[in-house]
């Protein structure tokens, strides 16, 4: 599903910006804290699974003078239980929610701003544009982070022109999974991104060369174009995307795969509603892929098509989302997909919903659910969240 859907009604969804013209305090201390209670029901699986989740981040921010700064920040989860099967507890009668035990490093690094130029550099969180090829994967416990250098050109309020050398990913399984590969991957990733702003429109181009040196096969070089616009207030929105990916670097396998979105939508009286089409190719051999996206994001909240099958996605969909209540602090989604390969074999459908509710601007609560219908791709599967978030913000000096 398109991340701006996502992002409405997920209201414990944590994404700091790693951009910001406010002037923090000189020291202070962040955290997000996050109680999560998960169940799986697959019908390839004769036990459901269930998960009982505490992640909590505690960073430390710095002002340094002069533009210079630094961040540090820790992570760690605590499950209770092991009804599920976390990648890393080694309990495959259970279906897979990737939400493991364990404690990391999760940014550190340093930064300088100036008036139009800023960078940073070490481990970080990126996001770029909707996250569908550059994300964070804020959705589970563990986030996907970079080593990386980040620069930013902002020459006028409209312009802004990033770019990003990644050499490491750390992904969401964890330092601990038993998957060498779900740990992290060592890379040589180029990226640049360039975004103009007009009224209610905005227009971004971009090309993302990544190199994966862990696993050659993922390799591919991405470029395309975005279009959005949104209205005032009541009225039509819409999102236009096209791109084109083909081998790269150390990529032994040869292809060309396109990529496109269609997203209109309208709101009125504050309920939005979004018809979509998303098509990424395939051949049969192999099809696009968004290895470094928020894939959670995507494609129904199910995860069935985190690595694209082979014969390629249509996800075809429908969604409405709004809020209600004394100053609005329900927000609530629905949407529903329906999934065919790149050339009409049909994989399934999915219905998806969410209803969130704002305690304070600091915390959050969180119902969920999905459920896959399979029609030939992967099993019926249903899944259930129950979460509530508490980020934060206090000044030390």
């Amino acid at each position: 599903m398109h991340t701006r859907l996502v992002t409405g009604c997920l209201l414990a969804f944590a994404s700091t910006p790693a951009w910001s013209t406010d002037a923090p305090a000189p020291l202070q201390l962040e955290w997000d804290a996050r109680a999560r209670h998960e169940q799986v029901d697959n019908d390839a699986f004769a036990r459901d699974a269930r998960a009982d989740t505490l992640r909590l981040r505690l960073g430390l921010r710095a002002m340094f003078g002069g533009g210079f700064g630094g961040y540090l920040e820790g992570a760690g989860v605590a499950a209770a239980g092991g009804h599920y099967d976390s990648g890393a507890n080694g309990h495959g009668q259970y279906p897979v929610i990737t939400d493991p035990r364990g404690s990391e490093l999760n940014q550190a690094y340093l930064t300088w701003q100036g008036s139009t130029f800023g960078a940073i550099a070490g481990r970080q969180r990126l996001l770029f544009d909707n996250q569908r090829w550059i994300g964070n994967v804020g959705w589970r416990q563990h986030e996907q982070t970079f080593d990386a250098v980040t620069l930013q050109w902002a020459p006028t309020a409209d312009w802004t022109v990033r770019y990003a050398w990644l050499g490491k990913v750390h992904r969401v399984a964890g330092r601990d999974a038993r998957n060498v590969l779900a740990r992290e991957r060592k890379l040589d990733t180029h990226l640049l991104n360039a975004g103009v702003r007009h009224g209610r429109q905005q227009w971004s181009g971009y090309a993302y060369l990544h190199e994966d040196r862990d696993l050659a096969t993922a390799s591919s070089a991405t470029y395309g174009v975005r279009w959005s616009g949104k209205p005032v207030a009541d009225g039509f929105g819409w999102t236009l995307e096209a791109a084109h990916q083909v081998d790269y670097a150390n990529n032994p396998q040869r292809f060309a795969h396109d990529y496109w979105l269609a997203e209109p939508a309208w709101t009125l009286h504050g309920i939005t509603g979004r018809l979509g089409w998303e098509h990424l190719g395939g051949n049969g051999r192999h099809a696009l892929q968004t290895p470094l996206a928020t894939l959670h994001a995507f494609n129904g909240w199910d995860d069935q098509f985190t690595v694209t099958p082979a014969g390629g996605l249509e996800d075809r969909y429908a969604a409405v989302n709004g809020a209600f209540g004394p100053q609005a602090r329900f927000g609530w989604t629905l949407a529903w997909h329906d999934f065919h390969a790149d050339h009409g074999n049909r994989y399934g459908s999915e219905w998806d919903g969410s209803l969130g509710y704002a305690f304070s601007p600091t915390l959050n609560g969180l119902l969920k659910l999905a459920s896959y219908q399979a029609d030939g791709f992967g099993r019926d599967d249903t899944k259930l969240w129950l979460q509530v978030e508490w980020k934060g913000v206090h000044a030390l000096r």
